[in-house]
């Protein structure tokens, strides 16, 4: 199929040939709309810029039916417009537009990062030893809530300060919320091993689980912190590093007539 016009040039040059619709990756949006918008991205990924006419030749599908995807991509901010740079004379009527994913476009195409991740701790084991992975741990986690230390420890009783970190870790990308909890977990829907009152720390997403389930000391490290900043000791029940639904930490409530003691020795009333 033939170009006709200046609008289904790729910036004056024919787009390359492509031996038909190559596997999407993993997260492009499915259903009929979906697949097709994937497999629209996925050219611009590999060829872009380009106009809307050229996206339409390498998929075989109408001019209209792609300007319907590409104004979709661009209205969540995945895609974005420039001018096509104009050859020769200049003629009448606008330039042609050129179509090309934005970062965010490209993100949905996934990244090797949690990989490369893992492949960098491995050989910093084998290369240094544990212990190096160890202070790495803690060296995130110090750097994750260390900015917000103050704003937290500000809060009284460890069921404040466990909700002031959950706003925390929130704003860090955790979806992270708290609920109370009765004596012997008896709240419905309590996680598995859950005793005495308190709150629930609930992590609904983790940025590294999957680094953390080969590395579980990026999950120590973090219960530790956890404590020390809550001033209490604090039980971890579920990971979403191990498979569970949820990052879920216990943090207990007061013990009628004893005092409780702070990981570092001293004690909170």
């Amino acid at each position: 199929m033939k170009n006709s016009g200046h609008d289904d040039q790729q910036g004056g040059g024919t787009p390359p040939t492509v031996a038909g619709p190559a596997a999407l990756p993993a997260g492009t949006p499915s259903g009929p709309d979906g697949s097709t918008r994937g497999e629209v991205a996925r050219v611009l990924l590999e060829q872009g810029p380009m106009t809307a006419a050229a996206v339409a030749e390498q998929l075989g599908i109408s001019p209209t039916a792609v300007r319907r995807h590409l104004d979709a991509l661009v209205a969540d901010q995945e895609a974005e417009t420039r001018d096509a740079p104009r050859r020769g004379r200049r003629g009448r009527g606008r330039p042609a537009k050129l179509f090309l994913l934005t970062e965010q476009g490209r993100a949905r195409f996934g990244h090797a990062y949690d990989d490369l991740a893992v492949s960098a701790i491995r050989f910093l084991a084998e290369h240094v030893g544990e212990d190096a992975v160890r202070a790495f741990a803690e060296r995130r986690v110090a750097a994750l809530v260390d900015p917000y230390r103050e704003q937290i420890l500000d809060e009284g009783a460890p069921a404040a300060k466990a909700e002031a970190l959950a706003a925390v870790l929130t704003r860090e990308g955790y979806a992270a919320s708290t609920r109370e909890v009765g004596a012997a977990g008896s709240e419905s829907g309590d996680a598995p091993g859950a005793s005495g009152t308190g709150a629930q720390l609930c992590q609904h997403h983790c940025p590294v689980a999957h680094v953390a389930a080969e590395f579980p000391q990026l999950c120590e490290a973090e219960t530790e912190a956890f404590a020390q900043l809550l001033g209490t000791h604090v039980q971890r029940l579920a990971t979403i590093a191990r498979g569970d639904a949820v990052c879920t930490t216990h943090v207990p409530g007061p013990t009628p007539g004893h005092e409780a003691r702070t990981p570092n020795g001293g004690t909170t009333t």
